[in-house]
């Protein structure tokens, strides 16, 4: 049995997680999300690996969830000769959307509709950023003229920020469709929607999915100030929410990540929609064999506050150490979460006069009951998810184990904080399931005798309605 986290962590799968066993190595060791970025690699290589991951589920008895992540509208310079081309301040460099090698000069770029969208002052960042220009002038057609504020090397496919700019472009482009229709195809249990820059967004991708009679959740990637704008609506609509600081520290002032980044956290708990934390966060672990200290710090900072998840991105997917950086982040966040309290116990109030308020309360009351009481753990028999959600979202220190006859939600809730999942289509009566349940807790060494525990669930059970009871009672 894995060691008990309640933070969970996803990691990309890449060129140094592409085998049975290098999988394995790295779901045993922690893993509870895989990500398959489909930035890069092929269809018929992307099968492979989700193919591995369940058959790995399969013999270990795991619930591994697999995030689809979409490209989104990423915008690229073209080919550049000779590996690279110098830039220097206050030299000119034309953009155009004709394809061409690029040179000092002039370079190509893929988004065709910037000379229509970009005005003349707003800001153009490359590279993530080491590269800025200031657009001087644009024929609203095929050609921009950009001045070089910050020069340096500029080389081949490297991504382009317009930080000032309303992009016109689509949010899922035709590539995205292609791989959603590939991810929905074999039913994956997230999408990543990349580049989101209103709620709008999210409820086209549901839209989607929803008509291909699909339950993949969204989550949404927050990585443009439109997206920070809008954030509280966004979170209403979405599943769950990414923030990803790579774009989004080069799109909004980089002293403004970390005070986004825990309001982006705290309107998430709040919402019972869960967050995950990514990029950078153990990137010297891509050559090294251990973390700098400020990446173990921003790892735990990110615990501290309440994040669901952690990303790691490059670390596992071409880096030398895959596993070595698992094992890290899991030392990190089992250290935090023996010994900061702080953490634990978010009250949310249910509001009142909506059609959950039932169910809300009685998630409300478990997590209250369970920390007045000390008790080892919160059982929920559900089949949407829902009371999963809202007693993760409220931190308990107890811990959290969900029972379900949904077996797609069994993967689908390894993404939330504390959630421990378990296959169970036996309902007869709500007794006799709570009466089994707690046997098999027992038996798999879950749970001791004389150990207090707390149940909700659905009463007549076999309908699967809305949770609407609760009960506390020792371990015999």
């Amino acid at each position: 049995m894995k060691t008990r986290r309640r933070t969970k962590i996803v990691a990309t799968l890449g060129p140094a997680t592409a085998t049975y066993d290098s999988i394995k190595e790295i779901i045993v060791s922690g893993v509870n999300v895989c990500r398959l970025n489909f930035s890069h690699g092929a269809h018929e290589d992307v099968i492979k690996l989700i193919n591995i991951i369940r058959q790995i589920d399969d013999e270990l008895d795991l619930h591994t969830s697999i995030l689809g992540d979409l490209q989104g509208p990423k915008i690229r310079v073209g080919e550049v000769e000779n590996n690279g081309v110098a830039l220097k301040q206050g030299d000119e460099l034309k953009i155009t959307t004709s394809p061409c090698v690029g040179t000092s000069e002039k370079v190509y770029i893929s988004y065709q509709e910037m000379p229509k969208d970009v005005q003349a002052g707003e800001m153009v960042l490359m590279d993530d950023g080491k590269l800025q220009f200031e657009v001087v002038s644009t024929n609203y057609k095929d050609e921009v003229t950009l001045k070089v504020l910050h020069g340096g090397v500029l080389s081949s496919k490297k991504g382009v920020n317009l930080p000032n700019t309303k992009i016109s472009q689509p949010c899922l482009t035709e590539k995205d469709l292609k791989d959603l229709d590939f991810a929905l195809e074999h039913n994956l249990d997230w999408i990543g929607l990349s580049f989101v820059r209103s709620a709008r967004d999210i409820i086209e991708l549901k839209h989607i999915i929803s008509s291909r009679n699909k339950h993949s959740k969204v989550i949404a990637k927050i990585e443009k100030p439109e997206a920070v704008a809008e954030l509280d609506d966004i979170i209403k609509v979405t599943d769950a929410v990414m923030v990803a600081r790579g774009d989004l520290g080069v799109e909004v002032p980089m002293q403004d990540v970390p005070l986004i980044q825990k309001n982006i956290v705290e309107k998430c708990r709040a919402n019972a929609k869960p967050v995950i934390i990514a990029t950078q966060m153990m990137e010297s672990m891509i050559e090294n064999i251990s973390p700098t200290r400020a990446e173990v710090t921003d790892v735990a900072n990110a615990v501290m506050d309440g994040a669901d998840a952690v990303m790691l991105s490059g670390e596992t997917s071409v880096g030398a150490h895959p596993n070595e950086v698992i094992k890290a982040m899991c030392k990190i966040i089992l250290k935090i979460e023996d010994d900061y309290a702080d953490m634990y116990g978010k009250d949310i109030l249910p509001e009142k006069n909506q059609d959950r308020f039932i169910t809300d309360s009685i998630c409300f009351d478990a997590c209250r009951l369970s920390k007045r009481v000390e008790a080892k753990a919160i059982v929920t028999m559900t089949h949407s998810g829902y009371t999963a959600y809202k007693i993760s979202s409220q931190r308990p220190k107890a811990n959290i184990f969900v029972f379900s006859g949904n077996k797609r939600l069994l993967s689908m809730l390894s993404l939330v904080w504390g959630v421990e999942t378990f296959y169970y289509d036996k309902m007869v009566s709500t007794d006799h399931t709570i009466a089994d349940i707690k046997y098999l807790l027992r038996k798999n060494g879950h749970i001791k005798t004389g150990e207090l525990i707390i149940n909700t669930a659905s009463m007549p059970i076999e309908d699967k309605g809305n949770t609407n009871m609760l009960k506390l009672s020792y371990i015999d």
